[in-house]
């Protein structure tokens, strides 16, 4: 489908990619890692033509296209979100406006000056261009835009929303939203998880499960990588090496790979060195002459084995702070409400929680219940609008968000910044865990100025890390953490003595450190016991108990309720029913009164089109034959109509059917 052949890119005078090939083939999933810097962005701006190659080739079959999400999508327009939404239907919209342009010029034939072949001409058009829509599907065009709207976490109420009313996290999904639904045949996604919960991630994975093209997948969420791909391209070195299996098969089989190549490497410098040996000690015998230039074409035409360096293990430890006491915060009876211009807006109403010392808890939700909102006042950062936030003893609290990267002094270096925190930190050990968060060699000296914004994110994070604090508080820590990073954060945690609460959809980071999760759902919490596993385990649990529960009320016999509640139970179900089909009901009726109209109007142009003398007035025909074809046009429409409202009616009473 799509092949990249001996490619090789340099940026200062240093190779990023040497003599890289790769082929992607159809139906294809596949993760891409490799450390910050390795080129995994560069590597999809070539796949979709962004980034041009200094030599090698790029070959695609005319039938691909590609998509691309890169990791600042910015998708602002003075669209609503659902009229920017179905701009992803490009092929669809180019047909549609053709059509109203066609139609335009059929409702106006009326100038003598036009004949009737350009008149024919025009109906053979708009036919082909309606048969078009139809192997387009683009009756269904409505339904899929709500589908994939809705299943990233958009309401029904934000459809008519102008898209620059949404912030940054939300325009990424409007952009992910237009590529699933644009339906190219090879789907690049860069990070394409950072801005989802966690109900819009497991919506994803299930939707790009069932997709029909290929994937190349960006990532740090180790578990989104396991879940979706069955192979893996490691860039290193300027090179890529391909593994055939997902994330955890890559990190177990690389180990594999590279103990082989440790060996071969010892191997080869072992037979170099007796070679060299020879050389050295018969260099000037006549009579070994010619084994020893044998020897020395030989050494000159070995490729040397090159292991690829592995960085030194970094470990993190918090300070340790002054142990808390038992009861580490208690609220009670709290809500929260922000002024809008149509009046308060309630995010939390009447919560009340207790956080006892060790507990370590994950924060989940739907992005806009009120997540970062419950982690602001649980830091004691915000206040409540009513209801007690109360400290136990000797609680010391250290809170880390994205927005405390605006608290970093511009002027200020990175070594400085972390040093002006740290306690009792040997200038080596600040240097190690700079290095952790990706600042490496002379990074230390950048002025916070000059950081971009994910740099700014990682150095805030590592300037809470160091504050000694019994009581932690993050939102989404791991958002600008590549995997070794997040793999030392996760340890440091797991060996942390206090209480953290953590604000995060990474299922594999939250999993080993997280022991209660609390879920924030209609302005309200409640508590599961066990990791983030547990919870996915418990929720489906509880929506299976549910359908149980709902079958079980409708299938309930006569010897477990009354006649009287039987036929009580029946009605309430019936008035659901009507109430769910009375507005499909009555569309219906509405159309087959219109087609009723319409198929009468259609048989009388038929008679007066079968009338002898119709043809011997050249306006009449183009009058009546214009007339004509709008409203077989019409009918057609008023034709899927019906058959749209028809089956979804029968749907929902087949439905309702199955679950008695």
């Amino acid at each position: 489908m799509l092949l990249l052949q001996n490619i090789s890119i340099q940026f200062g005078g240093e190779y990023l990619f040497k003599n890289v090939t790769l082929q992607i083939g159809a139906h294809d999933r596949i993760g891409l890692v490799g450390a910050n810097g390795t080129g995994k962005t560069t590597l999809l701006k070539i796949l979709v033509g962004l980034t041009q190659t200094d030599s090698g080739s790029v070959q695609k079959a005319n039938y691909v296209s590609v998509g691309y999400l890169p990791q600042e999508a910015v998708t602002s327009s003075n669209k609503t979100l659902y009229e920017e939404t179905k701009t992803a239907f490009e092929d669809i919209n180019t047909i549609d406006r053709q059509l109203d342009e066609i139609n335009s010029q059929i409702q106006n034939f009326v100038s003598s000056t036009n004949s009737n072949q350009d008149y024919s001409e025009l109906i053979e058009l708009q036919g082909e261009l309606q048969l078009k829509l139809e192997s387009l599907d683009a009756y269904r065009m409505q339904s899929q835009v709500e589908k994939v709207l809705m299943g990233l976490g958009f309401s029904e109420e934000d459809f008519n929303r102008q898209t620059d009313e949404f912030s940054g996290g939300w325009q990424m999904r409007i952009a992910l939203a237009k590529l699933l639904l644009s339906n190219p045949s090879l789907l690049l996604l860069d990070e394409p998880t950072n801005h989802l919960d966690l109900d819009s991630l497991r919506w994803l994975e299930a939707y790009l499960k069932s997709y029909n093209g290929s994937i190349v997948i960006v990532s740090h969420d180790r578990a989104f990588l396991d879940n979706m791909t069955n192979k893996t391209l490691a860039l290193a070195n300027s090179k890529l090496a391909i593994y055939s299996g997902n994330y955890t098969f890559y990190e177990t089989e690389s180990e594999n790979r590279r103990e082989l190549l440790v060996n071969a490497a010892k191997n080869q410098k072992q037979q170099l060195k007796q070679t060299q040996q020879f050389i050295d000690r018969f260099r000037y015998k006549a009579t070994k002459a010619r084994q020893v230039q044998s020897r020395i074409k030989l050494l000159e035409k070995v490729d040397l084995i090159e292991v690829e360096g592995v960085g030194k293990e970094i470990s993190f430890s918090f300070p340790q702070p002054k142990q808390s006491g038992a009861v580490v915060l208690e609220i009670k009876d709290l809500t929260k409400q922000y002024r809008t211009q149509h009046g308060n807006l309630t995010v939390l109403d009447h919560l009340n929680l207790t956080i006892e010392r060790g507990d370590k808890f994950a924060l989940v939700g739907v992005n806009g219940a009120g997540k970062s909102t419950l982690s602001r006042i649980i830091s004691n950062s915000e206040l409540p609008t009513s209801g007690e936030v109360k400290f136990g003893y000797n609680v010391t609290t250290a809170y880390f968000a994205q927005t405390q990267v605006d608290e970093l002094e511009s002027d200020m270096e990175v070594l400085q910044v972390v040093e002006s925190v740290a306690e009792g930190e040997t200038r080596t050990q600040i240097r190690t865990l700079l290095g952790c968060f990706l600042f490496e060699g002379d990074d230390v000296f950048k002025k916070v100025r000059v950081l971009s914004g994910g740099e700014k994110s990682r150095l805030a994070l590592a300037k809470m890390l160091l504050q000694p604090a019994n009581f932690l508080v993050m939102d989404e820590p791991t958002n600008h953490l590549d995997m070794r990073s997040k793999k030392v954060l996760q340890e440091a945690l797991i060996n942390f003595e206090g209480t953290y609460l953590i604000v995060s959809h990474d299922r594999h980071f939250l999993d080993p450190v997280v022991n209660k999760v609390i879920e924030v759902r209609n302005k309200s919490i409640k508590i599961y016991l066990g990791n983030i596993s547990d919870y996915i385990a418990a929720k489906e649990k509880e929506t299976q108990s549910f359908k149980q529960n709902v079958e079980l009320s409708a299938k309930t016999n006569n010897t477990e309720i009354s006649e009287k509640e039987r036929k009580r139970l029946e009605a309430e179900e019936r008035q659901r029913l009507y109430k769910i089909t009375k507005p499909l009901k009555e569309k219906l009726a509405a159309v087959e009164k219109e087609i009723k109209k319409k198929e009468k109007l259609k048989i009388e142009y038929q008679a007066a089109m079968a009338e002898p003398d119709f043809y011997s007035d050249t306006h009449k025909v183009k009058s009546t034959n214009s007339e004509y074809k709008k409203i077989t046009g019409e009918l057609d429409e008023l034709y899927k109509k019906w058959t749209e409202y028809s089956e979804k009616l029968e749907h929902i009473i087949n439905s309702n059917s199955a679950n008695k």
